[in-house]
């Protein structure tokens, strides 16, 4: 029988067993399903603060135009894309694996240069408007490049914890709740530091370190609790035979992960730009900035509770009946906040409604995510983690310079002026980007995964015992 290499640590490194010895639908405890959503909360506190506050802060404190704002997040998004199928080959491509397993070693060191550039990101130095842009430029294109080598192995790590759908359903659970909860407290007290300091350019520098050293933290929970748990067949004849091409075909030969890319190019666009457009349209559509630290806190709150009914929504509905519906009722709560007269109350009840509504699929995703991973090598005879994860980050990258364009674009085209009294066209237009675009967004993501999304939860359960038995769509995995 074919002999697979175990890179868990539970074993000596490079100790041998045999497929019929080994759990592949592991049952994960608690405690790793939480530390592995710790992971995603120390992202949250890098990631989110560029997703939120950069234009606030490249806008009114580095007084750049908001036009040269988008597009350094459009080109550096965009730059970052087209280097995360080189992260994940790189990573793909890694072959001493010692006891700690392939991705964790990866995941962990990234985080700590993500954190120290994340700062960087926070920090201007007193040059012209040109060299501020230059800047900016470098050092957000810096931070996407260490973002990749942080984000796609904490992805891909999912995939090899274990092939029980409901136990990936958990761990979507677990990672959606992370990243919510790092968007509640940084959406929370991110404002308090900046406000508190006095001054606005060292509050945004200070609130920076901060929740840079939370989010080490947090990665280093994830990576000291989490395990390698599947035994996957590594370097096979195929794979040390696959060329560029066939990297290609791994990719564009799997339909549902092109479904889910395509899916959330408008989800991630819609959440980057709610993100990006609150501190706005509290300062100027509501008239208090202070506000802000409350609706964040009201709608991540409860979009905490709302996932954690993921796995009992999942187990009763299935995945993909689940994320849509969650899609139409967050199309359906955003467009009518759009359409009401602005309301505090109104408001925040309809965008708590649509966040909440949004979370679900969101936190979903990570679970088809690790089930397209499987799908590619059950259709191809190749397990490409990296890439294939790549591929699904590629998505994310362009949706947030999608929604860096939208929401810095329509501050230009509707007359924007920071700390001034601004026009009716210019709050109608902050309106229309906090709620209407992720409105119709998110409309299209739900049309995409009820029409054309078909790798259906029982498909993926032949898939998985394929796999535990060494066998791809077309023969035995060799």
């Amino acid at each position: 029988m074919q002999e697979i290499i175990n890179t868990s640590p539970h074993k000596d490194n490079g100790s041998k067993i045999t497929t019929n010895q080994i759990e592949h639908f592991k049952k994960l405890s608690w405690r790793e399903k939480i530390c592995y959503g710790f992971g995603d909360f120390g992202n949250g506190f890098m990631f989110d603060l560029g997703q939120a506050y950069l234009t606030k802060y490249w806008i009114d404190i580095c007084t750049i135009p908001a036009a040269a704002v988008a597009g350094i997040f459009a080109f550096t998004k965009i730059f970052d894309a087209f280097m995360d199928p080189i992260a994940g080959s790189l990573i793909d491509r890694r072959k001493n694996i010692g006891r700690r397993g392939k991705f964790r070693p990866v995941m962990m060191i990234s985080s700590i240069v993500l954190a120290l550039l994340t700062i960087v990101t926070f920090t201007m130095p007193d040059l012209s408007l040109s060299g501020k842009i230059l800047f900016a430029y470098v050092a957000y294109m810096a931070w996407g490049l260490v973002y990749s080598f942080t984000n796609i192995p904490y992805g891909s790590l999912a995939s090899v914890m274990t092939r029980d759908i409901s136990e990936r359903s958990q761990l979507a659970t677990t990672r959606q709740a992370g990243s919510i909860g790092a968007q509640l407290i940084t959406g929370m007290a991110f404002v308090p530091i900046v406000i508190a300091s006095g001054d606005p350019r060292h509050g945004f520098f200070v609130a920076a370190i901060i929740m840079s050293i939370i989010g080490v933290i947090g990665f280093y929970i994830c990576y000291r609790n989490t395990r390698e748990n599947v035994p996957v067949l590594r370097n096979t004849e195929a794979e040390k035979k696959a060329g560029f091409s066939d990297y290609i075909r791994v990719v564009f030969t799997n339909k549902p992960l092109l479904c889910i890319i395509l899916m959330t190019l408008f989800t991630i666009s819609a959440m980057n730009t709610n993100n990006q457009m609150m501190i706005f349209f509290c300062q100027y559509n509501l008239g208090n900035m202070g506000l802000q630290p409350l609706v964040n806190g009201i709608m991540m709150g409860c979009s905490v509770l709302g996932i954690l009914l993921i796995p009992t929504l999942v187990k009763k509905f299935g995945k993909k009946k689940t994320a849509v519906s969650g899609l139409l009722i967050g199309c359906i709560a955003n467009i009518l906040n759009f359409v009401i007269t602005t309301n505090i109350y109104t408001f925040i009840i309809l965008v708590t409604i649509g966040y909440v509504a949004l979370a679900i699929p969101n936190g979903i995703t990570w679970a088809f995510v690790s089930d397209v991973i499987d799908y590619g090598e059950w259709h191809n005879g190749i397990r490409k983690e990296g890439i294939t994860y790549a591929a699904f980050n590629f998505s994310r990258k362009i949706a947030q310079a999608i929604a860096a364009v939208v929401s810095s674009g329509i501050l230009v085209l509707t007359g924007y002026v920071a700390n001034i009294t601004q026009s009716e066209e210019t709050l109608t237009g902050i309106k229309a980007a906090m709620t209407l675009y992720p409105g119709v967004a998110l409309g299209i993501a739900a049309i995409i995964i009820g029409l054309f999304y078909s790798l259906s939860d029982d498909h993926y359960k032949k898939i998985a015992n394929d796999l535990s038995n060494n066998l791809w769509e077309n023969g035995q995995i060799k």
